[in-house]
């Protein structure tokens, strides 16, 4: 286990994440915490309300379930749509165009990311923005089907929208009442539609892992920015570079599954960190340099595991 620095104090005091990410390079992995200054939600966050999300078996299996989530999310994408990137995302903008971050694996589906200006973005559970036919695999975009399900269902979300509806982080939302919403079918086959975001209890896809991996193995340093690591989609990113020798950093309020992995851990605003570590590193180019350690001495293979 690495020695662990814990720093709770203000966000001005960055000495501990300055010591080990300047100078090297840096892949960044996100999760919910770091949009919630956006206005979504976060699912585990100290404030977040609970959240049982919908698992893929209760999508695929009944055909209630997938109406009203349909339903909800009828309503909820458009305000994911709607909202913009904050301070964090445009600090990881930066940092990447310093030459200091060299790419950002997302677990959000809400593209700020890539909304923001980051060229080099993983999209980890997929996005919001786009639909996929689980019969034919045709891909079609979120705002298409949108104009399908209003005319199957004029006023739905208006009506929603009026009550105040709850918004979640998957561009879900919590809508009182489904009955009635019609769902819509494929157009190419009349196969089951689904959001091309990884569901709980649904496997990332094996490419996607693997170009993952590689991004962390790219870089000398991990950081962490707004993840609780609850679930191991992301937390084996961590355990994969504590075993390699890479430093990780956690930026995150409250406790995460990572914490015994770090070396540094700051429970702080992740907006406010990454601003102050855009305006602290030095802007030099840090050519990425794949398989080299911290201390620029070849690393031995490791294969990547949970």
């Amino acid at each position: 286990m690495p020695e662990v620095s814990d720093v709770s104090s203000p966000v001005s005091d960055i000495g501990p994440v300055l010591d080990v990410a300047r100078g090297r390079l840096v892949t960044v992995l996100t999760g919910a915490g770091l949009s919630t200054d956006s206005g979504i939600p976060d699912y585990r966050g100290p404030d977040a309300p609970p959240r049982t999300p919908m698992t893929l078996q209760q999508f695929v299996g009944d055909p209630a379930f997938r109406r009203h989530y349909w339903a909800r999310n009828h309503v909820g994408w458009r305000h994911v749509e709607d909202v913009s990137p904050n301070a964090g995302h445009r600090a990881l903008v930066r940092l990447e165009a310093a030459g200091v971050v060299h790419g950002v694996i997302t677990q959000n589906v809400d593209r700020l990311h890539t909304r923001a200006g980051s060229r080099s973005v993983i999209d980890l559970h997929g996005t919001y923005a786009r639909v996929v036919c689980l019969d034919c695999g045709d891909l079609s975009t979120r705002a298409e089907l949108a104009l399908r399900l209003e005319a199957m269902n004029p006023g739905f979300a208006k009506v929603a929208a009026v009550a105040d509806a709850e918004i979640a982080p998957d561009a879900d939302a919590v809508v009182a009442s489904t009955e009635g919403f019609v769902v819509a079918d494929c157009l190419v086959c009349g196969g089951m539609l689904k959001p091309e975001i990884v569901y709980f209890g649904e496997n990332v896809p094996k490419a996607r892992v693997a170009e993952a991996y590689a991004m962390v193995d790219a870089a000398e340093v991990l950081l962490v920015a707004g993840s609780s690591l609850t679930v191991m989609s992301g937390l084996r990113f961590v355990r994969h570079a504590s075993r390699t020798g890479r430093p990780v950093v956690i930026v995150n309020r409250g406790r995460t599954r990572g914490d015994e992995f770090a070396a540094v851990k700051l429970d702080a605003g992740c907006s406010e960190v990454l601003g102050a570590l855009a305006d602290a590193l030095p802007g030099e180019h840090l050519p990425a340099r794949t398989g080299v350690a911290a201390g620029n001495s070849p690393r031995p293979a490791v294969l990547p595991g949970a």
